[in-house]
């Protein structure tokens, strides 16, 4: 069965993007990374990409309407025969219009426990709330900001020292091993739909 090609979008070092890359070469893995592109041409992700001979494409956001840069963004993943987007790190919103085109085939990893702190400052909110877990959930993008349907999530002990800043540390370990999964499980049902 073919493998799904997937574009990733990042904005900053790419250690998410790093994760599903190198899982994606390990045996039977139903995705590969086709494309990393991002809207911060200096990116640290990309020279990585670049260094394991992945296709990269960077276009700045700056300057330009959201609508504009989106379509930008698509045409580079269009190009690449993306089937699926791929959001890690991707430090923009998407214009509705971009994510209707692309319903059901963009995933985004976020670092709470969706439904509870969507948006930003989630390990500081988790913390002050006094939870008990905080985590990562991988869902799909839909056009309301995280709230698309879960795929899945990983729970992280709150430590009782913890600080915003050492509770997202251990939050990060656990989305290297969760994205990768998620989008496997993903795209592999996926193919069994379509087959």
């Amino acid at each position: 069965m073919p493998k799904a090609k997937v574009a990733i979008f990042i904005s900053g070092s790419g250690t998410n993007m790093a994760a599903l890359l190198y899982a994606s070469r390990l045996p039977d893995c139903p995705y590969e990374v086709v494309l990393v592109a991002s809207n911060r041409p200096g990116a640290d992700g990309l020279s990585l990409a670049r260094a394991e001979g992945i296709a990269t494409f960077a276009h700045s956001h700056k300057g330009l309407e959201r609508a504009d840069h989106d379509a930008v963004m698509e045409r580079a993943a269009q190009d690449a025969d993306a089937d699926y987007i791929v959001l890690a790190g991707y430090m923009r919103i998407l214009s509705e219009e971009f994510v209707s085109r692309w319903t059901g085939n963009i995933i985004n990893i976020h670092p709470s426990l969706l439904p509870k702190y969507k948006g930003l400052n989630t390990h500081a909110r988790a913390i002050e709330a006094g939870d008990r877990h905080g985590g990562a959930t991988v869902h799909l993008v839909t056009p309301e900001l995280d709230s698309g349907a879960i795929l899945e999530q990983v729970k992280v002990t709150i430590l009782p020292e913890d600080t915003p800043d050492t509770l997202a540390e251990r939050v990060k370990l656990a989305e290297y091993q969760l994205y990768p999964r998620a989008l496997a499980s993903y795209v592999a049902r996926a193919a069994r739909v379509t087959a």
